[in-house]
């Protein structure tokens, strides 16, 4: 029989792809979302009957119970990138996780993966990158034996960042360069990131360790916006935005988020405060070599999808970019 893994946020961008890898792998996969109308081209994913989809809010226990009955693995990947009403980030990647991991420890479950990010710290000036970093703590606390994923920025298809910027692109004849521009990425594929979470559940041996996954290439945030420009064929300026400047732009983001949640903000103030590091692997972790991951290139996956940004769509002809 196969075995039942739970997978909570596996209807966001990055859920996707794991949810994709762990049906190719063979496991039976419950979804655990809390809007199942978001999640009605996952069963399709994988064979008939392979992944069902339950609905089931992280930040209620009573919920969380029935996803979990009879699962041997648990992988989390709930998460937000700004704080908009109840959806905080110590409610969710903290508080949540906590509450996810100690349900799991009293059902005997001890295969967890935790997907966190690179730059997860509690000294960190990011109250995003604290509660990242509180919620592995707290995973461990409960089940010894979870592994931690953190990857870079993901890119894909359905990304927040190249998507973001060149939407923005689009209409802006200006891009804001934050602090500079100077701060670097590693970017990591989703397909990547999926693959690299069914291989830590396929090995046992991995249990306990973090994995910090980074792409083939390490670029500044100015490199990743003038590659961005030249695959949607835009001729635009990149203005650097001193630190002190970004925060009040940030500010303004965060009013935004409270008044209007449902639109995401530009930029908000903990945003800028994660902007201040770079976000790169750390070579002393292992990584998805370890993991037998391929990882893939940046440059052979945005063409594939930044096109729509072009004026003239994807056979449109292209300029010569501004030195």
């Amino acid at each position: 029989m196969q075995k039942l893994v739970t997978v909570f946020g596996g209807s966001g961008f990055v859920g996707r792809y794991v949810v994709r890898a762990l049906a190719k792998d063979g496991w039976r996969i419950r979804v655990a979302v809390r809007h199942t109308n978001v999640a009605h081209e996952l069963p399709v994913m994988g064979d008939v009957g392979q992944i069902e989809v339950l609905q089931a809010n992280i930040r209620y226990p009573d919920s969380v119970a029935r996803t979990l009955e009879g699962a041997s693995a648990v992988v989390n990947l709930v998460g937000v990138l700004y704080e908009a009403g109840r959806q905080g980030f110590d409610a969710l990647h903290s508080a949540a996780a906590r509450s996810l991991a100690g349900q799991a420890a009293g059902l005997g479950i001890e295969r967890f993966v935790q997907v966190s990010a690179i730059g997860a710290d509690p000294n960190s000036p990011s109250k995003y990158a604290q509660s990242k970093a509180a919620g592995e703590a707290a995973v461990r606390a409960a089940i010894p034996s979870a592994d931690v994923v953190r990857p870079s920025i993901v890119f894909g298809p359905e990304d927040d960042f190249f998507n973001r910027f060149a939407g923005l692109a689009a209409i802006s004849p200006v891009l804001p360069l934050i602090g500079g521009g100077t701060t670097k990425f590693q970017p990591v594929y989703a397909g990547d990131v999926g693959a690299a979470v069914a291989a830590v559940l396929a090995d046992p041996v991995s249990a306990g360790r973090t994995y910090e996954l980074g792409g083939p290439g390490v670029y500044t945030f100015r490199q990743l916006l003038e590659m961005m420009l030249r695959e949607t064929r835009h001729r635009r300026a990149l203005l650097p935005i001193p630190t002190p400047i970004a925060k009040v732009m940030g500010q303004a983001g965060d009013l935004q988020a409270r008044l209007l949640p449902v639109i995401a903000p530009q930029i908000t103030a903990d945003q800028v405060a994660l902007l201040q590091r770079d976000n790169v692997a750390d070579p002393a972790l292992p990584g998805l070599d370890a993991l037998g991951v391929m990882p893939t290139a940046l440059e052979g996956v945005l063409p594939t999808y930044l096109w729509k940004y072009r004026k003239g769509g994807q056979f449109a002809q292209p300029v010569l970019m501004r030195g």
